[in-house]
């Protein structure tokens, strides 16, 4: 005998607040369901991790032609993650109501869903509804003189060159080769990023380090020679924020440089450092197995040894009054990545985060993390670290796995399934500044991902690749990057990847930026989603996701907040698409032309009601 439910977690019928709770918020569920015959009782299950459950008898709402309705309001009074589902219980057995992988309820199938309640108040950021842009200094441009400060460094002269790949003589590859790129250079290419629409750059580690890319941290507290002076980076906050562009810095606190004033293995530094003596005040900042050898080390890289977040010192260092984050905030950076954070305790996070806000209270703190940040281990037992002070938002890899996906195999409803999960799961606020990537410095670039590269075995073949299908591989890009600008979260763009860069994994997705012979047709696209985001920015920054039709290779979904409403096409279904809009006149957003009611394969539209489109806004003229 069929038996259907009607439950959908991120749907306010269903569910109101969708998403996450805050403690003593009132919750309001409701369920619809056809057969089994005459229920006796109904009830929600609740159980918070690591307790036992509790049932809820839930409150006959009507019966209607053989649907049954039952609604139930509850308040949560402790902050933590929570599992839920329903037992319909009739004559005959108790039927268990819980979710299936795309979230929608099946009667007698699936586990629970997850209820995320959180301390936390919603808090908008400054970041919402704009457009993050990562750079590596060295390799975006060269402002000025350029800075040539260390003895052992490669200078290279060839901008358009690969980045050494090969290792030296002991087996290892030492990234020490220099292009040039720093702290000026990006300050005279602001207003190129300001006509992309861009607010905010994020900046690999600009600390004091061997390395060119500088996540071995040698100095917290000092900007990097080769990139400038604490000058220079002042000048570049000031000229970014009269643009409107935040920076944000990236912290590396996992660990340290094997090469820097608190490790010390080489003596480069006048310092007592942990490697030289047990007495040294840096430690206890380390794990070691057995001095001094012997330690622990981010990923088994020994030039990167993991730091000990738990010694009071270390913590200190970094969060306290005088610690790094509050210095370097304090001068007007506006937030911060936290590195590798799943390897940081939440007692050290909580404390990243207070100290940044203590000097700024609009400072953002992101996390990377690799999956769905509020329930990192998944299932009883886990842990979540974007609730109850911790990190307003994190990287947001799953929806970049499943936009890739989507865009390579025409998979709708799995990238579909993944933002209601996301939603659900996730504080508004965290959902808002999600950092959305596509690509970056861990990864291979956009166009090399989608493209067509030929057959590569070695990494001198990775070397000298080219996408073979580059045409093809554009459109695709158009249709990955119009979901990373529209989807919930604000879109991060890895440097170069609008300019149509190619390249492998590290360290060929870390070429320069192409000055000169950037694929113009791409800036042209990426300056035109920028507009939508800016023209519509309040849409894009606090707008709620609906799924309209997410099957058979379209993504249609709607984003809405109050009364504007913008709509979304990303069609992928191999044929033209009709979306079924509301009646009246719609504009596309990216030509602010009449839109004609169709979208063609591999074709974008992003439409609102011709009467409520925002007046375009125009790119920065560059001074002659």
């Amino acid at each position: 005998m069929s038996k259907t439910v009607d439950f959908f977690p991120n749907c306010s019928s269903s569910k109101s607040p969708t998403g996450a709770a805050t403690v003593g918020e009132p919750i309001s569920l409701t369920l619809k369901f056809t057969r089994p015959q005459n229920p006796s009782e109904v009830y929600l299950v609740l159980t918070k991790q690591n307790e036992d459950a509790v049932r809820y008898p839930m409150n006959f709402v009507k019966d209607e032609d053989g649907e049954y309705t039952y609604a139930i309001t509850v308040k949560v009074t402790t902050p933590g993650l929570y599992y839920y589902h329903f037992d319909i219980q009739n004559e005959e057995q108790c039927y268990r109501v819980g979710s299936d992988v795309d979230l929608r309820a099946l009667l007698g199938k699936g586990s629970d869903w997850q209820l995320t309640v959180t301390s936390d108040s919603y808090a908008p950021t400054a970041l919402d509804g704009g457009v993050m842009y990562e750079i590596m200094p060295d390799r975006f441009f060269i402002g000025g003189e350029r800075n040539k400060t260390k003895n052992y460094a490669i200078y290279r002269e060839d901008w358009d060159g690969v980045p050494e790949y090969r290792p030296n003589a002991d087996g290892k590859i030492e990234n020490v080769d220099f292009f040039g790129g720093n702290l000026k250079g990006i300050t005279k290419k602001l207003t190129y990023l300001k006509n992309l629409g861009v607010t905010c750059i994020y900046l690999m580690p600009i600390f004091e380090a061997h390395s060119n890319h500088k996540y071995d941290p040698g100095n917290y507290m000092r900007v990097d020679s080769d990139f400038g002076t604490i000058d220079d980076l002042k000048d570049l906050i000031k000229k970014a924020d009269k643009r409107g562009i935040k920076i944000i810095l990236d912290g590396v606190f996992s660990h340290t440089g094997d090469d820097s004033i608190y490790f010390n293995k080489y003596g480069n530094y006048e310092s007592n450092g942990a490697y030289g003596s047990v007495k040294s005040p840096y430690y206890n900042w380390y794990r070691f197995k057995q001095w001094n050898n012997d330690y622990e080390c981010r990923d088994n890289i020994d030039i990167m040894p993991a730091t000990n977040d738990n010694d009071a010192m270390f913590d200190e260092f970094i969060t306290g009054q005088e610690g790094v984050v509050r210095y370097w905030t304090r001068m007007g950076v506006a937030g911060w990545r936290l590195d590798v954070c799943e390897q940081l305790s939440d007692a050290f996070i909580e404390h990243c985060v207070g100290a940044a806000k203590k000097e700024n209270n609009d400072a953002v703190v992101y996390g990377e993390v690799f999956m769905d940040a509020s329930n990192l281990r998944y299932g009883y037992g886990s842990r979540s670290v974007i609730t109850d002070g911790k990190l307003d938002s994190v990287t947001n890899y799953p929806f970049k796995e499943d936009i890739l996906n989507f865009v390579r195999c025409g998979d709708s409803a799995r990238l579909n399934n993944t933002v209601a999960v996301i939603v659900n799961n996730y504080p508004k606020h965290a959902v808002d500044c999600l950092m959305n990537v596509l690509g970056n410095h861990d990864t291979a670039r956009l166009l090399t991902v989608l493209g067509d590269n030929g057959e590569v075995y070695s990494k001198d073949d990775k070397a000298k690749a080219t996408v073979k299908n580059r045409d093809e591989a554009v459109k695709l890009v158009k249709l990955a990057s119009a979901l990373q600008y529209t989807l919930p979260g604000v879109p991060c763009v890895y440097y170069g990847d609008e300019a149509g860069m190619e390249g492998f994994e590290d360290p060929f997705n870390r070429k320069c930026y192409p000055w000169g012979n950037a694929d113009k047709e791409l800036i042209r696209w990426y300056k035109k989603l920028g507009a939508v985001r800016t023209n519509e920015r309040e849409v894009f920054a606090h707008g709620r996701y609906c799924g309209i039709d997410t099957n058979n290779g379209v993504m249609f979904f709607k984003r809405k907040a109050g009364d504007d409403i913008v709509y979304v096409v990303v069609n992928n279904s191999g044929s033209t698409y009709i979306p079924e809009l509301p009646q009246g006149e719609y504009t596309d957003l990216i030509t602010y032309k009449p839109f004609n009611g169709k979208v063609a394969d591999k074709g974008v539209a992003i439409v609102k009601l011709t009467a409520k489109t925002n007046f375009p806004v125009k790119p920065e003229k560059k001074k002659k």
